[in-house]
Order: structure tokens, then sequence, then C-alpha cells
């Protein structure tokens, strides 16, 4: 997140923050990356996971470090901006491209649904109707199969 946020900080002409964003994104990326590698030598049955071997996690690396030297090179002779001491805060509800979620309320209890009315569910006092017991299977008696023998003259021809 601090990688993107860094882009749009750079987008922005705001290079100085940029640079601390992505400071940050490295720094968190490397922790990441060392919890990762623990991961893909620890013993069980999960071990063929090597989540640092991802294509996403191997391109943030390198979209990390590009990043961060195109904004100290720009810094560096166009923008001339302090980096400040802490990384910006992430604005962590998105304001755009999501659409806002409807809340859920169950509806009013009818007035059909007495004590009574649930009451008249009770399995246990449900009657005792032999019929709906499957019958026994009766038993199938084999069918003779016809014998059909293959036929070398079929009368097709393959040219």
């Amino acid at each position: 997140a601090y990688c993107y946020h860094g882009q749009t900080l750079l987008a922005s002409d705001k290079c100085g923050e940029a640079i601390r964003s992505l400071q940050e994104a490295e720094k968190y990326f490397a922790k990441a990356e060392a919890l990762c590698k623990e991961y893909g030598e620890t013993k069980g049955p999960g071990t063929t996971a090597k989540p640092s071997g991802h294509l996403f996690f191997r391109k943030l690396g390198s979209l990390i470090k590009n990043t961060l030297e195109k904004c100290q090179r720009e810094n560096g002779f166009i923008y001339f901006q302090k980096v400040p001491a802490e990384a910006p805060q992430l604005e962590l509800k998105a304001n755009y491209g999501l659409v806002e979620p409807v809340p859920f309320e169950f509806p009013a209890l009818s007035a059909l649904w007495t004590p009574e009315a649930l009451a008249a569910f009770d399995l246990t006092k449900r009657p005792k109707d032999d019929a709906a017991k499957p019958k026994p299977d009766e038993e199938v008696k084999p069918l003779k199969e016809p014998d059909i023998k293959p036929q070398k003259d079929s009368g097709c021809q393959i040219s």
C-alpha cells in the first residue's frame, strides 16, 4: 500500500512524501521477505508453498526499488523537497471505485408465526407412517447378452 501511495504522491508532485512512503514500503517489504523465507523453510504439510517466489512478490520488490530511485533522482534535480521524518498516513477508507454497502436489516416478524404455530413443527409428535419407508428392492435377474461377433466385411472402405 505504501508503494502505490508513493507513486500517487509522486504523480501529484509531492516527492518528499513519496520518498518517505517508499522507504516505509521498503522496510515492510524486507520484513515480509524475511517472514516468507522463514515460512518456506519450515517443516510440515505446507512446505510446497514459497510465497517469496510468487510473481506478485518478486515484481513488488523491483517496483519499490525502481520507484524509490526515481523519486530520489527527481527530488535531487527537480523538486528539492525535504523528506519528512514520519511516513504519511494511508487513507484506509476508499472514496472511489466502491459502492456503498446497503445495511442489512431483518424483516419484521409476521403475526402468523405465533408460539402455537412454531410448536406445530415439533418432529417428535409426527405420525408413525409405514408408507414412507422404502420398499425392499426386488432381485434383479441377469439378462443374456446377444452374441455379437465383429465383422470384417462391413462395406466401409478407406481410400
